[in-house]
């Protein structure tokens, strides 16, 4: 009996170890860098400038890209991602102007749709905080790339290296095990028919805008190729700070009769509540909900219909 004790010890010694070693490789290691490797049709994208792609990019930027790249004098070089919660670290948003070598201002346009898409920087690093979009259309996409090459004041060359990333261990563990970059989609990808009102919804909210990213149950448990399989799907409950670093849990958007939106919004109090951050009370949202001015009232009451259909979560936040 003594002897299966001490081999028992000396496995258990071992498994230590080993989990020991495991770990301080990972925090030397940090968030780990991905071979570039850009599939043929999009490595071969070229994006004509168009004014109405342009504007649909900057309609589209202005939601996803603004608030985390744009500077105090609206130049979208990059800056402390304030709000990002701190078990994750700091972080910090590129410089995605159009200079040279401190922006993007060299990147192909493959390289942007494939970094859009994966979260794979052409130099291999990853981002894993940043949102991807492997399902949003391709004109959108283009559409966002056409903007960034634009004449528009947020996006011309401007210098500014972005602040090295501080991940936490957490984020390096993570980002070692369960986030990784996502696969891009090679097959074509279309906005759907706006008149079909709960699949457009869907879009919206899913694939160009990703609103349950925040309003789902935990960030680390998301898909971003499969939204529905998310946890805690629009059910909310994820606890982000605030610019003074007050908790905030995003907002239950499922139609939960008692702890959803169900009976808190109307159609109309909805699209003021995301357009406007107008409460039907006439109070405001608090950040890090932001306005989505650029939203139509059509697309906005698209994503209501689509909520709709999403399933009920019981899930009170107000006790989070």
């Amino acid at each position: 009996m003594k002897k299966i004790g001490k081999l028992i010890l000396k496995i258990v010694a071992v498994l230590v170890g080993i989990v020991g070693l495991t770990l301080l490789f990972v925090n030397f290691r940090g968030v780990p860098s991905y071979e570039v490797n850009i599939p043929e049709n999009i490595k071969n994208v070229h994006v004509e400038v168009t004014p109405e792609r342009v504007a649909r990019g900057e309609k589209i930027a202005t939601i996803m890209c603004n608030a985390c790249h744009a500077n105090e004098n609206n130049r979208l070089v990059g800056k402390h991602i304030a709000d990002l919660p701190p078990e994750f670290g700091k972080a910090y948003s590129l410089n995605i102007t159009q200079d040279a070598e401190d922006g993007i201002g060299s990147w192909t346009d493959g390289e942007l749709m494939y970094f859009l898409k994966t979260g794979i920087k052409r130099n291999g690093n990853y981002a894993p905080i940043m949102p991807k979009f492997p399902r949003m259309a391709d004109e959108d996409l283009k559409s966002v790339i056409a903007y960034l090459h634009s004449d528009r004041f947020p996006v011309q060359a401007t210098k500014g290296v972005g602040h090295e990333q501080e991940p936490s261990f957490l984020l390096k563990v993570l980002t070692n095990t369960v986030m990784k970059p996502l696969a891009p989609i090679t097959e074509p990808i279309l906005v759907p028919d706006s008149t079909d009102m709960v699949t457009f919804g869907k879009y919206i909210a899913n694939d160009l805008i990703a609103c349950y990213g925040c309003h789902s149950g935990d960030f680390a448990k998301e898909d971003p190729l499969h939204p529905e399989q998310s946890f805690g799907f629009y059910g909310g409950g994820i606890k982000m700070p605030d610019l003074e670093g007050n908790i905030i849990p995003s907002a239950n958007l499922t139609f939960d009769e008692e702890t959803g939106i169900a009976k808190k919004y109307n159609e109309e109090q909805f699209v003021q509540a995301v357009k406007l951050c107008k409460k039907p009370d006439g109070s405001l949202l608090r950040y890090p909900m932001l306005p989505h001015l650029t939203l139509t009232d059509y697309e906005v009451k698209a994503i209501y219909a689509y909520l709709k259909t999403v399933p009920k979560i019981k899930n009170d936040v107000s006790k989070l």
